[in-house]
């Protein structure tokens, strides 16, 4: 019996020294490489084939103007004074990301929104449209059939929709015509962005990177990482490719509070503390009733008339109001348990924890987004 209680004990013993003390995190979800990014593109767009969705043309010249500009690039010449009834047509904006290190005939997504007012994009074709950069210069070709992710119905006026039919997508929609440039091979010190301001994570990721190869990383403030690079290029690509697998341990995080004022919702990090404080919520709401009275004459041959009289009704109505005892807590569970004594909705819980930060019982950073 002796000896299987030692041997559990050493099992435990040993799991606990397996067990980490913190999560770790790898160097390649912590930072960017400077000049290593996407770039955006746009460009604008006829979509083609809908069944009858497509843009007013009464109400959205340019269609119509994009349109008799592409027939007399094919060679047909539409008649001055035209009065062209296209619902078929629709005009669009293309939006696409161009990859960093992407080469000539690579393909890419692209995103096609209504610029009408066309009801639905589904079932179009969008026709061959340029896609430039911020230098006004082409960088790739969108076409293709639209894949649109809503669907909807109407019958008589009455119409129900589901999520968007004005945006769509095609999947590697766009072909890439024009290359980026992009000079790291030329340069002896390239730098690391870090995704988040912190001197504590930069040191920790500078630290690991000498580990691997001497002094060849420093850390210029809380967001740049100076990083010195071989002379030749297999060697650079190797010594980032290694990098970039590095972890690090985890960095304390600082303690926030994010608050989305549009959709009410209140997230937490468990770094949020509380301190015992006194906190008193109600509901005041405002009632107004709108009664309507008849009023007539007392005789029928009296010769007056009947008529309606407005009467109107307004009463306050406060709810709550009692003064509720947060107790402090150290930990977010404790956080979560004494805010929800107060039995307060998202918007009320809002306001409270934008008091609670004011009075100093919050200990953490409010963000509104």
């Amino acid at each position: 019996m002796i000896k299987k209680l030692r041997s559990f004990f050493s099992v435990i013993f040993m799991m606990i020294l397996v067990i980490p003390n913190g999560h770790a995190e790898r160097i390649r979800d912590l930072v960017t490489i400077q000049g290593v990014r996407e770039n955006a593109l746009v460009g604008y767009g006829i979509v083609v084939g809908l069944d009858g969705t497509g843009d007013q043309t009464s109400q959205t010249p340019f269609t119509i103007q994009s349109i008799t500009n592409m027939l007399s690039q094919l060679g047909i010449t539409v008649p001055s004074g035209s009065n062209m009834q296209l619902k078929n047509v629709a005009a669009v904006m293309v939006t696409a990301k161009l990859p960093s290190y992407s080469r000539v005939g690579q393909k890419i997504d692209v995103v096609v929104s209504s610029l009408g007012n066309a009801k639905s994009l589904r079932g179009g074709t969008l026709i061959m449209t340029p896609l430039k950069g911020a230098d006004n210069q082409v960088y790739a070709i969108a076409q293709g059939n639209l894949f649109v992710g809503g669907m909807g119905a109407s019958n008589k006026g009455s119409s129900v929709n589901i999520n968007q039919m004005a945006g769509a997508s095609i999947p590697n929609g766009a072909t890439i015509e024009r290359e980026l440039t992009i000079n790291l091979n030329e340069q002896n010190v390239i730098h690391l962005h870090l995704n988040e301001f912190d001197f504590t994570r930069a040191l920790k990721i500078s630290d690991a990177i000498n580990r691997l190869q001497k002094n060849i990383a420093v850390a210029l403030d809380g967001t740049t990482i100076a990083l010195q690079m071989p002379e030749e290029n297999t060697a650079r690509v190797k010594l980032l490719s290694k990098i970039q697998n590095l972890e690090i341990a985890a960095t304390p995080i600082s303690a926030k509070v994010v608050i989305n004022t549009r959709t009410g919702v209140v997230v937490m990090n468990q770094k949020v503390r509380l301190d015992n404080c006194a906190v008193a919520h109600g509901n005041l709401s405002v009632v107004i009733n709108r009664k309507l009275n008849v009023s007539q004459p007392n005789t029928p041959l009296a010769g007056g008339a009947t008529v309606v009289t407005p009467e109107n009704q307004i009463s306050l109505e406060q709810e709550g109001g009692a003064l509720h005892n947060l107790a402090s807590g150290a930990d977010l569970n404790h956080v979560i348990n004494s805010l929800n004594v107060l039995g307060a909705n998202p918007t009320e819980l809002m306001s409270i924890l934008e008091a609670l930060k004011t009075a100093g019982c919050l200990h953490a950073a409010l963000e509104t987004i």
